[in-house]
């Protein structure tokens, strides 16, 4: 017998179907984000990354254009199994030589050549409205600002964001999941936290409240601990989010689990969740310490963020997406290292005997229960992922770095 053929055999033995479980991995879309390439920079001006956000590190070779950036997560599609879909940021506008508008005017389009792209590759878009990197913050303040020429401003670049979010799905036939995030905040104690949560409500209306077909356009919301320089108060708090989501008619909650505090996990918010929204949205990143956007691994949440969503059967009910941007290691590399964590940690939640452990609880077999999520921890599943690579057409976990060197070498290294 093969080695994976004797891991089989040894996960059958637990009830669990092995060949079914990579067949439901291979379906399940993992949304690949455009910004890790370029360090957040975009392609509608030429400023710093500002509003509370930063990318740490200066290696070699970050994409300067459209067709660099293209050819990166062409890279890296090639390396992982599974399907992808495209997550874009709308500064990763694309605009004619000459032309410019500014966020509130964009356009379909300004991003025709992104959904050519797509349809080349056979994949969906998913959007983001960028409310950071532009002058027209105000105190650090957007969708929240006393400022009311500030606030409609944003508040018509999220309406341009819907539109393009639905050119985006009937274009592709698939649905866009289009998530909003601003990093508002204070850097000191504020004397108002009521008013500007307030602005900010009335604004996220406005903007869902903007036609759409909610088949094609998934509205999210998204929320944020702090950000750098709005250390005291940050608008768009947990709590606030998941109430505007809960009350917002078609918005739905997205979590990005390096948005909440050190001792919160947001593998165990997803059930909490799933009891009140038909579906949900994520974020995927590792915080250290904080918000800070290293490269996903294969660790204890994100493999516990999996298990949660497969033994809640809600894979056709979580919309999942990488966040994060890594410039301190080979950004292709980034990419890769995290879109195959995540992959890992899905198979193997498919591969657990979930109604098994339930079981086992439900009866208060609590001694058991350990015993037996203990023995799963040393199961042979590299034997299955690496099968499953093999299936999908892509390197093991012992072959793929060898591309991205070469890659390096001759590409990345040119620029």
């Amino acid at each position: 017998m093969s080695r994976f053929e004797e891991a089989k055999a040894s996960y059958t033995q637990l009830g669990v179907d092995v060949e079914a479980a990579m067949e439901q991995l291979a379906q399940l879309p993992v949304s690949l984000h455009c910004w890790q390439g370029d360090d957040v920079k975009g392609f509608d001006q030429d400023g710093p990354l500002t509003g509370g956000i930063q990318t740490t590190g200066n290696y070699p070779g970050a994409a300067r254009t459209p067709e660099e950036l293209m050819a990166d997560m062409d890279k890296v599609m090639s390396l992982c199994p599974g399907r992808k879909k495209l997550n874009l940021h709308a500064s990763y506008a694309i605009f004619a030589p000459g032309e410019h508008v500014d966020r509130d005017k964009l356009e379909p389009k300004h991003f025709a050549q992104w959904v050519s792209y797509a349809k080349e590759r056979g994949i969906g878009i998913d959007f983001n409205p960028t409310f950071f990197s532009h002058p027209n913050i105000k105190d650090n303040l957007t969708l929240s600002s006393p400022d009311e020429s500030v606030r409609s401003f944003w508040i018509a670049h999220g309406k341009a964001c819907v539109r393009i979010s639905e050119y985006f799905a009937r274009q592709t036939g698939i649905p866009c999941v289009m998530n909003i995030w601003i990093g508002d905040g204070l850097k000191d104690i504020p004397a108002d936290r009521l008013g500007p949560r307030q602005r900010y409500l009335q604004a996220l209306r406005a903007i869902a409240a903007e036609p759409h077909d909610p088949e094609l356009v998934k509205i999210c919301i998204e929320s944020k601990v702090f950000g750098i320089g709005m250390e005291s108060y940050t608008v768009g708090s947990g709590e606030f989010a998941l109430m505007a989501a809960a009350t917002t008619e078609g918005c739905i909650p997205l979590m990005d689990n390096g948005h909440y505090h050190p001792t919160e996990v947001v593998s165990d918010k997803i059930p909490a969740l799933l009891c009140f929204f038909d579906e949900i949205a994520l974020h995927i990143t590792r915080p250290v310490r904080w918000d800070s956007d290293h490269t996903v691994l294969l660790d204890d949440e994100t493999r516990e963020m999996a298990k949660e969503i497969v033994r809640c059967n809600a894979l056709d009910r979580v919309y999942m997406a990488l966040d994060y941007f890594d410039a301190s290691i080979n950004r292709v590399a980034s990419w890769v290292i995290g879109l195959r964590s995540w992959q890992k940690a899905l198979l193997s939640a498919l591969c657990t005997p979930h109604d098994r452990l339930k079981k086992l609880q439900d009866q208060g077999q609590f001694t058991k229960l350990i015993v037996l999520q203990e023995a799963l921890k040393t199961m042979p599943f590299g034997d299955i992922w690496q099968e499953y690579c093999r299936r999908q057409g892509v390197p093991c976990d012992f072959g793929w770095f060898a591309e991205v060197e070469k890659y390096e070498k001759e590409v990345l290294l040119a620029r």
